[in-house]
């Protein structure tokens, strides 16, 4: 590790950084300065340093971000090596090391076997599809795995997609035609984003859930089914109920049992695990000599946002591994955007002894507060942390609704 002042006679902090990235580009660089400037900082960030600190800044808190880089750097060298061992950081085609997933992991153990319908709540793109056929894989049932995505299906076809439809019972149906919740029969139903379910729909599943019964469209005779609900959403199924979109009954009937991804941006200890694991599946994928990813491209993977949680780091990996001329993918092989946002965080943190990091995981809780209308519980569900957790944080970054708010 390199910790160096900014301004100094004969050689800049910038050359220091420049010339240790090009002798050896997995030691971390920590610049300090009290000439704050923008063009420095963006400079620094894009240039791999592992922080940017501005004067005075206090010893101790220069300690604990020493410790904080030691525990990144022996992460990211765990993650390294996870192709030796992978089954410590798998499970059920889900990856992770935080302690986040990995309590989400056993709740999913212990209530795999007993649960009839369940929610799933979670950010976009954050593998609420995983979790959900790993609940299917864990409970024991025979049956089929069956995928609906609600926001896909035209609203006037719900009614036959679900329950089915016999010969001549509307215009088109030429055939009869089995229902999902028949094709799922004996095993589990997996309803993506069922906030986007019609109203009338909604009341016909709710009936269907309870009396484990489907009526096929233009049919008389009911026929049983044994299926378990698996329903998962990004929306606030609660403030649908209060603004009349969702219907109370079917809510609670679902959310006897709720699980809620954390996403990406605060279990930043899975991205390197992630990023190494993408980027094998698309160097074979590709035919691609890429062997790994540059300490300095890892710590802008870390410091970004993700918006789009896993499904957009595995875009980038992809893009990167489909671009890249070397065998190490580098800060160059990334988008632009990305580069540019985390350029936007550390130029935000310029109070004297403020880091890049404890910024960003400012924004990204006055963001999920925000989403959440600063309902505590909800905030925390969504950040896969505790209320006291969340209250000592939203305390020390002083967030409140009537804080000054970040865009």
């Amino acid at each position: 590790m390199v910790i160096t002042d900014l301004v100094m006679p004969g050689m800049t902090g910038l050359d220091v950084l420049r010339q240790v990235m090009h002798i050896d580009p997995t030691i971390d660089v920590l610049l300090m300065t009290a000439h704050y400037t923008t063009e420095t900082a963006v400079e620094a960030i894009r240039s791999g340093a592992a922080d940017y600190l501005q004067k005075p800044v206090k010893i101790a808190d220069l300690r604990e971000r020493v410790r904080r880089l030691l525990e990144a750097a022996e992460k990211r060298r765990l993650a390294g090596s996870a192709g030796d061992n992978e089954s410590d950081v798998r499970f059920e085609g889900l990856v992770a090391k935080s302690e986040a997933m990995w309590s989400l992991f056993a709740m999913v153990e212990k209530i795999a076997p007993h649960f009839r319908s369940l929610l799933l709540q979670g950010p976009t793109g954050s593998g609420k599809d995983l979790v959900a056929q790993a609940l299917h894989q864990r409970s024991g049932v025979k049956g089929r795995f069956v995928v609906l995505n609600c926001s896909a299906v035209v609203e006037t076809l719900f009614e036959s997609e679900l329950f089915g439809h016999v010969r001549g019972a509307f215009t088109g149906a030429d055939r009869d035609k089995v229902g999902l919740f028949q094709l799922a029969d004996g095993g589990t139903l997996f309803l993506d984003e069922i906030g986007d379910m019609p109203l009338n729909t909604q009341a016909k599943l709710l009936r269907v859930i309870q009396n484990q019964e489907v009526m096929p469209v233009g049919s008389l005779t009911p026929k049983r089914v044994n299926v378990r609900i698996i329903a998962a959403t990004h929306r606030n199924l609660r403030q649908a109920v209060q603004e009349g979109r969702f219907r109370e009954d079917l809510y609670y009937r679902l959310s006897m049992v709720e699980l809620t991804l954390p996403p990406l941006a605060v279990r930043k200890e899975d991205i390197a695990l992630l990023a190494v694991i993408f980027l094998r599946k698309f160097a074979k994928d590709f035919g691609k000599p890429i062997e790994g990813i540059s300490q300095r491209a890892l710590r802008i993977l870390e410091r970004y946002s993700w918006p789009g949680n896993v499904r957009e780091l595995e875009h980038v990996i992809g893009r990167a591994c489909m671009l890249a001329d070397k065998t190490t993918i580098d800060v160059d092989d990334l988008p632009a955007s990305i580069i540019d946002a985390c350029s936007e965080v550390l130029v935000s943190a310029s109070e004297p002894g403020t880091s890049v990091l404890e910024n960003q995981e400012r924004v990204v809780m006055e963001r999920v507060l925000r989403e959440s209308n600063w309902n505590q519980s909800e905030a925390a569900r969504k950040l896969g942390i505790g209320r006291d957790a969340l209250r000592y944080k939203m305390k020390k970054h002083g967030l409140n609704p009537g804080s000054a708010i970040s865009s």
